[in-house]
């Protein structure tokens, strides 16, 4: 059976934005859709996040594919580094996912220590493509967190189709965004 992992970003929940209505639709595909809370979402850890990935993912193939918002796009890649080499899985869908900057978070020392670990802790990309299948990173031209050079790093180090959204903010509810069929089309393509 085709799995899907969505994983939610920094002061994320499974509940909110497009999550609920992509496990729907989904599950009516046939896919077994798994949304978890990942561990203190207000202070996101790479040591607290990377092992939670691994613990409900269990054994990864090709049948094992990944959405990921914000800071879940740079869990899933972490986690995606871990695998043994020659694993590979069928896919990532990437929204409003960076390695390179953030903007807009705030001069709160908990925001830049949390920034900080994610951005500088070394992360191998070539590693992490020779896990991937396919992957497409979804970004918008009015993301007030996630500038669009981060689409750089996703399309040259990692070979994501590059998708640009107009006026999608963060895709996120709190612009009031509860659907986003452009993430259910892309991973559909991917499995066909």
């Amino acid at each position: 059976m085709k799995r899907v992992f969505i994983i939610h970003g920094w002061e994320g929940y499974p509940e909110e934005n497009w999550f609920p209505w992509l496990k729907k639709e989904l599950e009516a595909e046939g896919f077994e859709v798994f949304v978890p809370q990942m561990p203190d979402a207000d202070n996101p850890r790479i040591e607290r996040w990377i092992p939670k990935i691994s613990e409900i993912v269990g054994i990864a193939d090709e049948n094992t594919y990944f959405v990921g918002h914000s800071m879940g796009c740079q869990a899933i890649v972490r986690y995606l580094e871990t695998l043994p080499e020659g694993i590979k899985i069928g896919g990532v869908i990437f929204v409003a996912g960076f390695f390179k900057r953030l903007t807009g978070l705030g001069e709160e020392p908990d925001f830049e220590a949390v920034e900080k670990e994610w951005m500088v802790t070394p992360l191998d990309l070539e590693k992490v493509k020779n896990h991937l299948n396919e992957s497409v990173a979804i970004f918008s031209d009015d993301d007030p967190y996630v500038p669009l050079d981060n689409q750089d790093d996703f399309r040259d180090k990692l070979g994501s189709k590059i998708i640009i959204q107009h006026k999608m903010n963060h895709f996120s509810s709190n612009w009031g965004l509860t659907e986003l069929p452009v993430v259910l089309d892309e991973l559909l393509k991917m499995v066909k």
